[in-house]
């Protein structure tokens, strides 16, 4: 006779936990050959070994930095016992439409794979935020993953961008659509790079060491409103104090808050970001993400005002310190209408939505200095939020 019953189900539950550790490190001159910091770090396993490398370069880095290549070889044959360069530093395209679609990273994943390097071999991105999202996908793909150095060369990579556990590349018309976590071996910020960049690069990151400061610290908030002249004016001090505190507050969140690889729907370092990631894409990336991002920051904080979480003078407090520092409050792309006559721009909302998974949930400031998840964005106050943005008058603000 036939035993049709059927089986007991067997469940084994497995657990795993895996730390993940990395130094994010300030220096100067990283590749003067008196500084040992890369060395110390690659070797900071005391693996009694050469490590090889690759070292990727930022095609605008390498041309604002013309003898850069040259140092890092020399850097590399200073140290023969340590390190070994796997073949010459290689130039690529930086700049946010460098990052659309996979041929850049097909290109490092040939390379790398030409070089014959391993997993416990080192790939290095020097450049901006584009450029390391992209060789850090690329390291993190092949052989399931190589041991990533970032060296971020602009203020936003070095307070954001470059400091977290995020690697992508834009697709199909939407921002970061591909990508995986994979926190870097390390992360070596050079202010040195910062000397070159033009304003908009300078500044694009303070619109991140505001969106932090807004949802996070209101004495760094006080910061930048008393010294907002000074960050507009290159003043090398006080935006070194802005990149530190940006990245050590964006370094606490990812540690401890208990969701470093986003399984959640909530993100709060995303505050302002569902407008600007669509403003960047509409715009073909020719508004660059810390423009985007400040008038991000703006809109949101126009519908916390309406909601009652902020005051309008705490408003006005926001736009004026985004203007003052000279960054943007305001583009004509935020009017854009589809044929339907809806705008454009909130698109944004289902597709940050998407991109999360799960429920809607947008951050928004409670106040100066703490923050609020909500999970629901009035489209008819998103409209008033940008009529006020376009009709607002900043006024002048002078430094403490």
């Amino acid at each position: 006779m036939n035993d049709t019953r059927e089986p007991a189900l067997q469940t084994y539950r497995q657990a795993i936990s895996v730390p993940f550790e990395y130094p994010v490190c300030f220096t100067r001159d990283l590749f003067h050959l008196d500084n040992s910091l890369l060395s110390d770090t690659v070797n900071r396993l005391k693996e009694d070994r050469r490590h090889r490398a690759a070292v990727y370069i930022d095609s605008g880095v390498a041309e604002a930095f013309p003898g850069l290549s040259a140092d890092i070889l020399n850097y590399f044959e200073s140290r023969p016992k340590v390190l070994s360069l796997a073949a010459p530093p290689r130039i690529i395209p930086g700049g946010e439409p460098a990052k659309n679609g996979w041929r850049h990273v097909h290109a490092i994943i040939e390379q790398v794979g030409r070089l014959h390097l391993d997993r416990q071999s080192y790939v290095i991105g020097v450049g901006g935020g584009a450029v390391l999202d992209m060789v850090g996908f690329a390291a993190a793909i092949i052989h399931r993953g190589l041991r990533l150095i970032r060296v971020p060369t602009t203020t936003l990579a070095q307070n954001d961008a470059g400091i977290g556990v995020k690697n992508g590349i834009n697709d199909r018309g939407q921002k970061n659509a591909i990508g995986v976590f994979a926190p870097p071996f390390a992360v070596l910020n050079d202010y040195r790079f910062l000397s070159t960049l033009s304003f908009d690069h300078w500044i694009g990151g303070v619109a991140e060491a505001f969106k932090v400061a807004i949802i996070k610290d209101a004495e760094f908030f006080d910061y930048l409103l008393d010294h907002a002249k000074g960050l507009r004016n290159r003043a090398s001090g006080p935006m070194e104090r802005a990149v530190h505190r940006c990245a050590e507050l964006h370094l606490d969140h990812i540690r401890t808050h208990g969701d470093p690889f986003e399984f959640g729907s909530a993100r709060p370092l995303d505050f302002g970001h569902w407008s600007a990631h669509k403003l960047e894409s509409m715009s073909g990336y020719a508004i660059g993400h810390g423009h985007a991002v400040s008038v991000g920051i703006c809109l949101d904080s126009y519908v916390a005002m309406r909601r009652g979480l902020i005051s309008h003078g705490e408003l006005d407090r926001i736009l004026n310190g985004f203007s003052a520092c000279g960054l943007s409050i305001w583009t004509d792309r935020l009017e854009r209408k589809k044929t339907n006559g809806r705008l454009e721009v909130l698109d944004g909302i289902e597709e940050f939505r998407e991109h999360l998974g799960g429920e809607l949930t947008l951050t928004l400031p409670d106040g100066i200095g703490r923050k609020i998840e909500v999970h629901d964005m009035d489209p008819a106050v998103v409209e008033e939020g940008i009529a006020y943005l376009k009709s607002f008058v900043p006024r002048e603000m002078t430094d403490e």
